[in-house]
C-alpha cells in the first residue's frame, strides 16, 4: 500500500521543523506529488505537515499514469487541478470542505485532474 501525497500550500511563515520534513519528503513546491510507502516512518512526517498537503491511499491506475508521466519516479510536477481545489480553499481541512488532509481514496480523483 502506498501513499500519494500532495503539497497544495506554498511557503508562507513556515517552523524550521516543518520545512525540513517537507524538503525531506520532496515536496519543495505547490503542485508536486511523491509516492511513499505506508509506514510509521512517513505517517509521522505527514502528520507534521498536514497542514499543507493532502494525502491519501493510490490506485494502481493512478499510480502507473504517474510513472508514465515521469520516467524518473521520485517527484511528479503536476498541473493545478482542473476546476480547482475544493470549495473550502486551501485553508481548511478535507472533512470541512476545504483541500487539506487524509482523502483515502478521493485522492485518485484530484491527481487525475492534475495530470
Amino acid at each position: 500500500m502506498m501513499y500519494a501525497v500532495l503539497r497544495v500550500r506554498g511557503a508562507a511563515d513556515k517552523k524550521g521543523q516543518i520545512n525540513e520534513t517537507l524538503e525531506m519528503l520532496r515536496l519543495t513546491k505547490p503542485n508536486h506529488c511523491v509516492l511513499v510507502p505506508k509506514n510509521p516512518v512517513y505517517e509521522g512526517m505527514i502528520k507534521k505537515v498536514k497542514d499543507f498537503i493532502t494525502w491519501g491511499e493510490v490506485s494502481d491506475e493512478v499510480k502507473k499514469s504517474l510513472e508514465a508521466k515521469n520516467k524518473d519516479g521520485k517527484v511528479y510536477r503536476l498541473h493545478p487541478p482542473i476546476h480547482g481545489y475544493e470549495r473550502g480553499g486551501v485553508k481548511k481541512g478535507f472533512n470541512q470542505g476545504g483541500a487539506l488532509g487524509y482523502r483515502g481514496e478521493k485522492i485518485n480523483d484530484i491527481v487525475k485532474r492534475m495530470i
